[in-house]
């Protein structure tokens, strides 16, 4: 599997008792790891078995730290070293389950810069089973960003998964990707509108997510997953579409990454010559496990089998 995450960045993951606007807080413990949901995407393929390839951008100073603890993870990784520095994350997690996140955008790419990254990934995509576009872009990158990396898998043979936002996603759509994991607000953000991202389980969630999958394969994908948090996700294979319950998980640590747990864990699963609908059921089962966990990307093979 070679997942294209371009957008990389620093985790400070934090826990609170609360999290009050405009006080002084004082955290309880804090976590730094190397982030974004490309990379969230491998850790989770590499804990079900697969072996992933990740091809990020490494800004400066901090991105050759970055990369460095990337490959004390065990992530194989082929970094694009660009100036400026990489970005960060604050992940602020409180004990009932609220997790509040604050991202970067990243620092400025140019032409020459994305022409780098796309051949990078050009350069192994022939190599791999999938390829999985994961997560933002850089401010200065194409709209046509992952439409370029689709374009250039198919003339490999080679499917491609892609979880974006916006106009990426848009433009992606018109080159026909084989499968979309959008959430439900960033699904309904590209057909309707909507800005708001957040995605609550609302008695509302599956009718809704139903019908924006089944959307988005009248926008061009081949195939469609929506996720809806704790309600489950909807799959779109055509003009069908299955909905799938996520199991009940009791205590939630760090909700963060689940989607991109999900991502891998369809991948992974299509890898090894599995239907849509099955790996769709064992995506859902990996993101729930993935909650239990207290990084983003993290997920227990043995748990989601349980849940599975």
């Amino acid at each position: 599997m070679l997942i294209a995450g371009p957008n990389l960045t620093i985790d400070r993951t934090s826990t609170i008792a609360a999290l009050r606007p405009g006080e002084v807080l004082r955290v309880a413990a804090v976590e730094v790891t190397p982030g974004g949901k490309g990379l969230n995407v491998a850790r989770a393929a590499r804990a079900l078995g697969a072996r992933p390839m990740l091809v990020g951008f490494l800004p400066g100073r901090t991105g050759r730290a970055a990369g460095e603890m990337i490959a004390d993870e065990g992530v194989s990784l082929a970094g694009v070293t660009v100036a400026g520095e990489i970005r960060s994350t604050a992940i602020i997690l409180e004990p009932g389950g609220r997790a509040t996140v604050i991202n970067e955008p990243g620092p400025e790419i140019d032409d020459d810069d994305w022409m780098a990254f796309e051949a990078a990934v050009g350069a192994d995509v022939h190599m791999h089973r999938v390829l999985v576009c994961s997560g933002s872009v850089p401010p200065g990158s194409p709209d046509d960003a992952y439409a370029r990396l689709v374009a250039r898998a198919h003339r490999d043979g080679v499917p491609v998964i892609v979880d974006a936002t916006g106009p990426i996603l848009a433009a992606a759509l018109a080159a026909g990707p084989d499968l979309v994991t959008p959430n439900l607000g960033e699904a309904e953000g590209l057909l309707h509108g909507r800005v708001d991202e957040a995605v609550e389980a609302s008695p509302d969630a599956q009718p809704r997510a139903e019908a924006a999958a089944l959307q988005l394969i009248e926008a061009g994908a081949a195939t469609a997953i929506v996720t809806a948090a704790a309600a489950g996700a909807a799959l779109a294979v055509g003009d069908q579409v299955t909905w799938l319950a996520a199991p009940h998980i009791e205590h939630v640590r760090n909700p963060i990454g689940a989607g991109d747990v999900l991502t891998a864990a369809v991948a992974a699963a299509l890898e090894d010559g599995i239907d849509f609908i099955e790996a769709a059921r064992r995506g859902v089962a990996a993101a729930a496990a993935s909650v239990e966990a207290p990084r983003a990307g993290d997920v227990d093979p043995a748990r989601m089998a349980e849940l599975l």
